[in-house]
C-alpha cells in the first residue's frame, strides 16, 4: 500500500493536490461534526446541525461561511478558492524571490561596489600569503576591503579565509564565486575602481594557460580605461611574455618557479638570509620604500648612505625607472631620482648629517679570508630544478661540485647538463663559473641503504626539493618528510650533521621538518605571494626586486660583524655603514644569534638606529647589498651555521 501511494504522488501535481485536499476533509470535516454535536447550544434538527458543520469547516478552510440556496454556497467556495489561490500565488512568488536572492548572495553572485579595494583573483596556495599581506598593508587606513574572486564556493572561501587569518579589523573581506576568466564574474568585483589587482597563479597543469585567460577578460571588462595596477604570475616561463601583453601597459608579471629556485640557491650558497627576506617582504616591521629627497641632488651617494636617520639606505632609482642597487659610494644623485630605503612607513624618511656617529677607532682592519669550493647535493627534480642548476652554476664558488640524484621514477636531468639551460628573456645573466661540476645519479632518496651509499656527510650542504604539486597535490611532502627523517638517522649513525634545504609545499608541514641545525626549510609559492603584494602595493619597486633577485645583479649577503667593526667591543650602527661604505655595500641591518636577545633561528634587524651602539660579537652578521652577485662570497657563510640555529621560517 505505501509502495503504490508513493507512486501515485509521484505521478503527477493534481494528484498531490487531490490527496492533500481528501486528507484535509477526512480532518476537518469529522472534527467540525464532533464539535457541532458536542455544542449544547447547537441546532436541534439535521439540517440545521449539516450548515453548521459546513459553516464550521468553511471557516476552518476559509472558504466562506455562506449558508443557503446551493449556488449561493457554491459561489462562496469558488470565491474562497479565489481568494487562497491568490494569497498562496503572492506568498510563493514573494518566498521565490527572497529565496533566489538569498541563493544569490550565499553564492556570491552581487556586485561589489567598493572603491580603491585590493582584487585577488583565483585561489591557489598563496591567497592566504596575499590576503594576509594585503590586510597588514592596510591596517592604518580606516576603511578598506579586499575581494576575492574564485570558481569556489562563497561561504567555503570566507570560512577558509576567517580560520587562517582571524580578524582583520577595519578591512573587509569580500568573497565573489566565479570563473575568474568570465568577463561577466568579472565585472562582480569590479575592477575598474579598484586601487590593484592580482592574479594568481593556477594550481593544475594548464593553471598558466587560465591565468592568460584571466587577464584577457580583465582587460575586456576595462576596455579603453587604463585600470589599476595588475600584478599576475605564472610557473611557466614560456607563458610569461603572452601574459606581459596579455596585463597591458600598467601590468607587472612575476614567475614563480624562477623566484622559488633563486630562493633556494640564495640559501645554498648564503645561509640564514631567509628570515631576512621575510623580514623584507612581509608588512610587519620595515621594508622597502622609495624616497624622495631633492635636497640631496647633486651629493654623492656614499655620503648620503649616513645621512638618513630613520631608514637605512640601500640603493637609489633614476629617474627613467632603472634600479641601481648599492651603486658604487661616488655615484652622484641625479634631479628626479629616488633612494631606495628600508624604513616602518612610506614617509618616514628624515634626514640629518650622522658622519659624527662614527667611531673610526672601532673599524676593523682585515676583510674575508680565502674561500674553498663547495660540495652539494642535490636529490630530487622538478620544474624548478633546471633554474636552480643553473643560478648554482652561476654564483657558486669556482671548482665547486653539485651532484644531482633523482629517483629512477622521476624526470631526470639530462645528462651531461647543457652548458646553458634555456632561459629567455634574462633581464641579466651572470657568466657562468668555470669549473663547477656537475655530476648525475639515479637512486632512491627515501632508501637509507641507498643514501647511505652516497656519503652525505661528504657534502657542504643538502637540497631536497619536493615533486610538482600536481604530481601528488593531496600530499605535497610526505616525500620530501620521509627524506628528511632518513637524512637525520644517517647523520645520528655518522656523528656529523649537515645543513639542509628543504623545499617544502604546504608551509603547515614546517614544524613537522626534521631539520638540524643551519638548515632550513623553503616553502614554495610564500614567497612569490609576498612578492605580489608588495609590488601591488608600490609598483615602482617591481624593478628593485628584479634587480635583487637576478642572477649577477644586486643581491643580499650575511657578512660576519667582525669583518666591519672590532668584536666583542661596543660601536654604533653608523660605524658599521661608514665601514660597508667603503667596501663598496650598503649595510640595512644585522642579525644575532643570540638566543637570550632573540628568538632561536630569527635575531635580524632591519634599519636599527644608527646612533645605536651595541657590543658586536664573532658570531653577528651584517645584512649587506652588494653590488655584484654572481659569485659565492665566502664571508655569508661565516655565521651561518655557527649559532646552531634551525632557520624553521615561511619567507618562501
Amino acid at each position: 500500500m505505501r509502495y503504490r501511494f508513493d507512486n501515485t504522488l509521484a505521478r503527477s501535481t493534481g494528484r498531490l493536490v487531490g490527496w492533500l485536499a481528501v486528507t484535509c476533509l477526512g480532518i476537518v470535516v469529522p472534527a467540525s461534526a464532533l464539535l457541532v454535536w458536542t455544542d449544547p447550544s447547537s441546532p436541534r434538527s439535521l439540517s440545521g446541525r449539516l450548515t453548521a458543520v459546513w459553516r464550521v469547516s468553511a471557516e476552518t478552510l476559509r472558504l466562506g461561511a455562506v449558508t443557503g440556496a446551493p449556488l449561493r454556497m457554491l459561489l462562496s467556495v469558488l470565491l474562497g478558492l479565489m481568494a487562497l489561490l491568490y494569497v498562496s500565488t503572492l506568498i510563493g512568488v514573494i518566498t521565490t524571490g527572497l529565496t533566489d536572492r538569498l541563493t544569490e548572495l550565499r553564492r556570491g553572485r552581487s556586485t561589489v561596489v567598493e572603491t580603491a579595494h585590493s582584487v585577488v583573483l583565483g585561489w591557489s596556495e598563496q591567497v592566504f600569503t596575499v590576503v594576509g599581506e594585503l590586510v597588514a598593508a592596510r591596517a592604518d587606513q580606516r576603511w578598506s576591503a579586499v575581494v576575492v574572486l574564485a570558481d569556489r564556493d562563497k561561504t567555503e572561501m570566507e570560512e577558509a579565509l576567517a580560520t587562517v587569518l582571524g580578524p582583520t579589523g577595519t578591512t573587509r573581506l569580500i568573497c565573489r564565486s566565479g570563473s575568474t576568466a568570465d568577463p561577466d564574474a568579472l565585472g562582480l568585483v569590479s575592477p575598474g575602481s579598484a586601487h590593484a589587482v592580482l592574479v594568481l597563479p593556477g594550481t593544475e597543469a594548464a593553471g598558466d594557460a587560465e591565468t592568460v585567460r584571466t587577464l584577457l577578460a580583465l582587460r575586456a571588462v576595462l576596455g579603453e580605461h587604463a585600470g589599476p595596477p595588475v600584478v599576475a604570475c605564472v610557473r611557466d616561463e614560456r607563458y610569461r611574455t603572452a601574459a606581459r601583453l596579455a596585463a597591458g601597459p600598467r601590468g607587472i608579471v612575476l614567475e614563480s618557479d624562477r623566484t622559488t629556485a633563486g630562493l633556494i640557491a640564495h640559501c645554498t650558497l648564503h645561509p640564514g638570509l631567509t628570515p631576512v627576506l621575510r623580514e623584507l617582504l612581509d608588512f610587519a616591521g620595515d621594508e622597502f620604500y622609495l624616497a624622495a629627497a631633492p635636497e640631496l641632488v647633486g651629493r654623492r651617494f656614499g655620503d648620503v648612505l649616513l645621512d638618513c636617520a630613520t631608514a637605512a639606505v640601500a640603493g637609489l632609482v633614476r629617474a627613467d625607472g632603472t634600479p641601481l642597487l648599492s651603486p658604487p659610494p661616488e655615484t652622484v644623485v641625479a634631479p628626479g631620482d629616488r633612494l631606495v630605503v628600508v624604513a616602518p612607513h612610506e614617509d618616514s624618511a628624515r634626514w640629518e648629517d650622522g658622519r659624527d656617529l662614527v667611531e673610526p677607532s672601532a673599524l676593523a682592519g682585515h676583510g674575508a679570508g680565502p674561500v674553498e669550493p663547495s660540495r652539494f647535493l642535490l636529490l630530487g627534480w622538478n620544474r624548478r630544478a633546471p633554474h636552480l642548476v643553473d643560478r648554482l652554476r652561476r654564483c657558486a664558488r669556482p671548482d665547486s661540485v653539485l651532484h644531482v640524484v633523482t629517483d629512477p621514477t622521476e624526470q631526470a636531468p639530462p645528462t651531461p647538463p647543457p652548458p646553458t639551460p634555456p632561459l629567455p628573456e634574462p633581464r641579466r645573466e651572470a657568466p657562468l663559473v668555470d669549473g663547477l661540476n656537475v655530476t648525475c645519479a639515479a637512486a632512491d632518496p627515501t632508501d637509507p641503504s641507498s643514501l647511505r651509499g652516497l656519503d652525505p656527510g661528504s657534502y657542504d650542504r643538502i637540497i631536497v626539493l619536493g615533486p610538482d604539486t600536481g604530481d601528488d597535490a593531496d600530499r605535497p611532502d610526505h616525500r620530501t618528510l620521509v627524506v628528511l627523517l632518513v637524512l637525520r638517522s644517517l647523520a645520528q649513525e655518522t656523528g656529523r650533521t649537515v645543513p639542509v634545504i628543504a623545499e617544502l609545499a604546504d608551509e603547515r608541514n614546517q614544524m613537522l621538518a626534521p631539520l638540524g641545525p643551519g638548515s632550513e626549510a623553503v616553502v614554495g609559492g610564500r614567497l612569490t605571494g609576498l612578492l605580489m603584494a608588495q609590488v601591488s602595493q608600490n609598483g615602482h619597486l617591481a624593478g628593485v626586486f628584479e634587480e635583487l633577485f637576478a642572477a649577477g645583479g644586486s643581491a643580499l649577503r650575511l657578512r660576519p660583524a667582525s669583518h666591519y667593526v672590532r668584536a666583542d667591543r661596543p660601536a654604533s650602527f653608523a660605524t658599521v655603514v661608514a665601514a660597508a661604505r667603503d667596501r663598496s655595500e650598503c649595510a640595512i641591518g644585522y642579525r644575532s644569534h643570540d638566543t637570550a636577545a632573540a628568538p632561536a633561528g630569527h635575531g635580524v634587524r632591519l634599519n636599527p638606529a644608527k646612533a645605536g651602539r651595541r657590543v658586536w660579537r664573532h658570531t653577528d652578521e651584517i645584512v649587506v647589498v652588494v653590488r655584484d652577485g654572481a659569485a659565492e662570497g665566502g664571508t655569508g657563510e661565516a655565521g651561518g651555521t655557527e649559532g646552531n640555529q634551525v632557520a624553521r621560517v615561511d619567507a618562501s
